[in-house]
């Protein structure tokens, strides 16, 4: 991780080195926290800009209210403390972390009674499968692991404690000499990636897991539904048998992390010809003009850092 000189922590800006919490922060000993991942692109057409900003605040607040969290700002507030927050580290693309967490005063599984507290940090970060893996597609396994079931836990909320799941199913992978794991649901059925939500493409058409699988809502797959269906593609949400991603002719992954990845072999089946195919590469391209600014048909995603917020960085939009 690459430190930048900042990080918002319950309404200011202190250095890095300094945003601590006491170690018997509740969050840290129950998981009782929520986030999100954004991303800042210097774009081409509206210099340094928060993509899809407003959405990424809005899931965080709900997520919160599914874990009986408020926020003790409005979304506007943490709104421009982010956008202030890329200008003073002076950075022009990043990965954006917020994070809202039961913080310390009290102990025990009630978390009621313990202080909100919400922090906002912001680093440079490739992507998250790798440069490479976007380039030429990863190998993914299917987990041993099962994706947590919404008769346990809440899928559909970005919770800390939740994303145990993520890391069991990552190591397993990654020890197995893969990249990226792939998490079926309770019931059997494909559900999604370690951070990922999952695409695959039989014969021009587009399918993908509904949120009745235990899916994350993933804001960029929402995005690149969008993106494809104006391409021209069918883009069908249903149930995704496992034995589909290996008869797939391609198979792509979304979130803001990994951005889109394409998916060249699971479980050592390889998919297609081994290489992106044609409607992975062809969503891939218009997907990047929407993040980095190429398309006014997606400004309305770009959230401008104002250039004020550079004074006396060096790094100001140009």
């Amino acid at each position: 991780m690459e430190p930048s000189e900042l990080i918002w922590m319950n309404g200011e800006f202190v250095p890095w080195d300094e945003a601590q919490v006491h170690v018997l922060t509740h969050g840290l000993h129950y998981g009782t926290g929520v986030f999100e991942g954004v991303r800042c692109y210097d774009t081409e057409s509206h210099g340094p800009s928060v993509f899809r900003h407003d959405e990424h605040l809005k899931r965080l607040f709900q997520s919160c209210e599914l874990y009986y969290m408020p926020i003790p700002y409005e979304a506007e507030q943490l709104r421009e403390a982010t956008l202030e927050l890329v200008g003073r580290n002076g950075l022009r693309s990043c990965y954006i972390r917020p994070l809202v967490f039961r913080g310390y005063g009290t102990m025990g599984l009630f978390p009621l009674d313990a202080p909100v507290s919400v922090a906002i940090a912001a680093w440079e970060w490739g992507s998250y499968l790798g440069d490479e893996g976007k380039q030429n597609g990863i190998r993914a396994k299917v987990s041993s692991w099962r994706r947590i079931s919404s008769q346990s836990l809440i899928p559909h909320a970005k919770a800390s404690g939740q994303y145990l799941n993520s890391v069991l199913a990552k190591v397993e992978a990654q020890k197995g000499g893969y990249e990226e794991a792939i998490l079926l649901d309770e019931r059997g059925l494909v559900c999604e990636g370690t951070g990922e939500n999952l695409f695959i493409v039989r014969d021009g058409r587009i399918f993908t897991p509904p949120q009745t699988a235990s899916i994350l809502d993933g804001i960029n797959r929402k995005s690149a539904i969008e993106v494809a269906g104006n391409l021209g593609y069918q883009v069908i949400e249903r149930d995704i048998a496992r034995a589909e991603l290996y008869l797939a002719d391609e198979i792509y992954c979304t979130g803001t992390a990994a951005e889109l990845t394409p998916i060249r072999e699971v479980d050592d089946h390889q998919i297609g010809d081994g290489t992106p195919g044609e409607v992975t590469r062809a969503v891939q391209r218009e997907f990047e003009d929407a993040l980095h600014g190429r398309n006014p048909q997606y400004a309305k995603w770009l959230d401008p850092v104002p250039a004020h917020f550079y004074a006396g960085t060096g790094a100001g939009t140009s």
